[in-house]
């Protein structure tokens, strides 16, 4: 727990053999997740948080609570971990399929999982909203795509459709300097990486993560960026995410495109048309991991859709709580547009 977090009962809905979209299955799929508020009388008020890369249930917790976004007093807010962070069946965790011998998943079948536990498991009829920041973004977008019917609204902060090049770049990247550890042995990690998450703290928390405007902002003297780099670093150990979960995440990230979903032979274009939610798409004006053109287009191809730029000069980092700014505006717009888009 850190500050900022909300403690609340950790629960596991478990589903036998899970079936992945590539016809591979998960054995003793499990997937974690907690809830927040109570469902009405109507079960109609349910919101479903899906989580970023390397995130938890607990990504979207700044928006959580009375008077907030999600307000408990109105919402019942189920946030799941998406499989492969760890907590949800992962490398990591799998007692029948270890590591490497884990089978590679994407982001529709983070979804399909979801759909299983609030059809199976809770037996909601449909959802008032999703809403995610990043690959949760991604994975709410991908819920108006694959379950037209089911979502009444969409939230997605700093998206993309179509995982676009400069992403994959940013990845890729950021896997090779993981691999590049000497406990790599180009199966598996045999040690804690201890230099490859070092390097891969410097590509992904700060130079996809932030911008240069916000690092001169929090640094007067340049070279102070060194020492707060060491402690995300530091923090980044501390939090204990596993490479090879790592790397499954963000292989499932890479490949990502709505496109594909079944029905759309690939055309990204046709399948967000077919999103029938309302649709709240966030992005701050410069983001170095997910391009904020990607929530654009996104939004333009959305029928009933609101493109929202976040004040911010954080970057990728707009969508979280670095910035108190930044959190009281996702709160204010978030939560008028529930309000505004029908949601009770």
């Amino acid at each position: 727990m850190r500050p900022g977090m909300i403690d609340v009962p950790h629960r596991h809905a478990s589903f036998g053999d899970f079936e992945l979209e590539s016809g591979e299955v998960i054995r003793d799929f499990t997937l974690s997740y907690v809830t927040h508020g109570r469902l009405n009388a109507a079960r109609d008020n349910a919101v479903l948080v899906t989580v970023s890369l390397t995130g938890n249930h607990h990504r979207l917790d700044f928006l959580i609570g009375a008077g907030k976004a999600l307000d408990t007093e109105r919402y019942f807010v189920v946030c799941v971990d998406p499989i492969g962070n760890g907590l949800s069946s992962s490398p990591s965790n799998s007692s029948s399929q270890p590591g490497m011998k884990f089978p590679r998943f994407c982001l529709r079948d983070m979804v399909a999982s979801q759909l299983r536990l609030l059809r199976e498991e809770m037996h909601l009829p449909g959802l008032a909203a999703v809403i995610g920041a990043s690959m949760g973004g991604m994975q709410a977008l991908q819920w108006g795509v694959s379950h037209p019917d089911y979502v009444h609204a969409l939230v997605a902060m700093t998206p993309m459709a179509r995982t676009s090049p400069w992403a994959v770049a940013v990845v890729e990247t950021a896997r090779r300097a993981l691999t590049a550890d000497p406990a790599w042995n180009g199966q598996v990690f045999t040690a804690y990486p201890e230099r490859g998450w070092r390097a891969w703290s410097g590509v992904m928390s700060v130079l996809a993560g932030r911008t240069p405007s916000a690092l001169e902002e929090m640094f007067e003297q340049p070279l102070d960026v060194l020492e707060w780099m060491d402690k995300l670093t530091a923090d980044n150990k501390t939090n204990g995410f596993d490479a090879t979960d790592w790397l499954y995440q963000s292989w499932a990230y890479q490949i990502h495109d709505v496109g594909t979903t079944p029905g759309f032979d690939g055309d990204t274009s046709a399948a967000l048309a077919a999103i029938r939610a309302s649709a709240l798409i966030l992005a701050p004006p410069l983001d170095v991991f997910n391009p904020a053109q990607c929530a654009h287009v996104a939004a333009d191809a959305i029928p009933n859709s609101t493109l929202v730029e976040i004040p911010s000069i954080q970057g990728h980092q707009a969508a979280a709580q670095t910035s108190a700014a930044d959190v009281a505006f996702l709160n204010e717009e978030i939560g008028a547009f529930l309000s505004s888009g029908g949601v009770s």
